[in-house]
């Protein structure tokens, strides 16, 4: 297929964008992109790709912007039940560090999802993938996390694989049994620690290469935060996963500075998301290593919490800076990528062209696939989105409403 008549087409060509390169999009005009096989066979001008390949079907883009589909690198996809309570109850004063200790917050939903079954847990999740594609989101990193046990962390593996391969959306799977203290163990955090590296984590790795042989191991993360595991628990999870060959990601200074980012650059993490308050030393470490720094900014929205991802600053140390919803049922269920761009140019003071490097080709990178997704270029996964206005400046200017018109997976027309 021959993609044709584009106002702008953004191929955010060049690999991942580092500190104040942030925000180049490649953007050609009077350009045309070649589909073959699921894969991008070539961009050029556009006369001489319509001379070239004069019976190629061809796709009229109608004069609008072509680009990358958006990539979603931290999302809690698959959970049961809801928290619509809880946020009545932040709105009365309540804090969510005060929800958590009353037994609410992750440990809500631990409870809904402990009692769901995996295809519970599927029939749950379809509408939130197809809010996710209809709002231009073609891969996504999907979490456990909500069972915090086993056979529940198994079951909310085994619902990702198998929504990968029934659904449209790319699902990559992190495995986050490390999200919360169970409350079996809530007077015996270490021994929760014992557990996941003595047993969880290894039955994981056996579990995953039985069920999924050949596919690359799963992601390991750790919320590392004071209502959770502070840093040693969390080195000591990473560290063993690590051991086991796992790639790590963190949860790190949402709420409180415990150093959670450094120890993502030291471990060689792909990726430490949240970053609200994270301090100088961390950032400069950060932005040393090849680790990923993802914001959250519906997550503070969602909290109605002032304080954001200090971007500006990751950007001026050289780091590398991505983008996420956060999709989760406590404090950020939103499916769409195109509000965190909003919210990052607004809150996060980004550009419209740095935040969509940021959803793009530097999100690809905070799951390990900038060299598959996440930019248009030859050799690539045909994934691209078709917006329904000719200038990519809208992204971010407009909020609330949906500006993909059309999305391509391999190649192939989804809507």
């Amino acid at each position: 297929m021959l993609i044709h008549n584009i106002s702008q087409l953004l191929t955010l060509a060049g690999g991942p964008q580092r500190g104040t390169d942030l925000g180049n999009l490649g953007l050609l005009a009077h350009a045309a992109v070649l589909v073959r096989g699921g894969i991008i066979e070539t961009i050029g001008p556009e006369n001489i790709l319509l001379q070239t390949y004069p019976a190629e079907p061809r796709f009229d883009a109608g004069g609008r912007v072509v680009m990358p589909a958006f990539v979603d690198p931290h999302t809690h996809l698959v959970w049961a039940g809801d928290r619509a309570a809880e946020f009545e109850l932040r709105l009365q004063g309540k804090t969510y560090q005060e929800i958590a200790a009353s037994g609410g917050g992750i440990r809500s939903t631990v409870r809904a999802t402990r009692a769901a079954s995996v295809e519970e847990l599927k029939t749950q999740a379809r509408p939130r993938i197809q809010a996710m594609l209809n709002h231009g989101t073609a891969t996504a990193e999907a979490k456990t996390g909500y069972a915090l046990q086993h056979p529940g962390e198994l079951h909310q593996l085994q619902a990702l694989l198998e929504l990968d391969a029934e659904e449209e959306l790319d699902i990559f799977p992190t495995y986050l049994g490390a999200h919360d203290i169970p409350p079996e163990f809530q007077d015996n955090p270490d021994g929760y620690v014992d557990l996941l590296c003595g047993r969880m984590l290894p039955e994981v790795r056996d579990w995953w290469q039985s069920h999924a042989p050949g596919r690359p191991l799963p992601f390991v993360d750790v919320f590392c935060e004071t209502i959770a595991f502070n840093l040693e628990q969390s080195r000591r999870i990473l560290q063993t996963a690590r051991n086991l060959g796992f790639p790590l990601k963190i949860h790190a200074d949402e709420f409180d500075n415990l150093g959670g980012a450094a120890l993502a650059a030291e471990l060689g993490a792909v990726s430490a998301d949240h970053l609200v308050k994270t301090s100088p030393q961390d950032i400069s470490a950060l932005a040393a290593s090849g680790t990923v720094a993802v914001s959250l900014p519906c997550t503070p929205f969602g909290l109605a919490d002032p304080h954001y991802t200090p971007a500006r600053q990751i950007l001026e140390a050289g780091g590398m800076l991505a983008l996420a919803t956060d999709l989760n049922p406590g404090t950020a269920w939103c499916e769409s990528m195109q509000f965190v761009i909003a919210l990052a140019c607004r809150y996060l003071r980004l550009t419209p062209a740095q935040a969509i490097a940021a959803a793009t080709i530097n999100a690809a990178a905070a799951i390990g696939q900038a060299e598959r997704i996440g930019s248009l270029e030859a050799g690539k996964q045909a994934d691209l989105l078709v917006l329904s206005v000719s200038d990519y400046r809208h992204l971010g200017y407009r909020f609330g409403g949906n500006l993909a018109a059309h999305l391509f997976k391999r190649g192939e027309l989804i809507y």
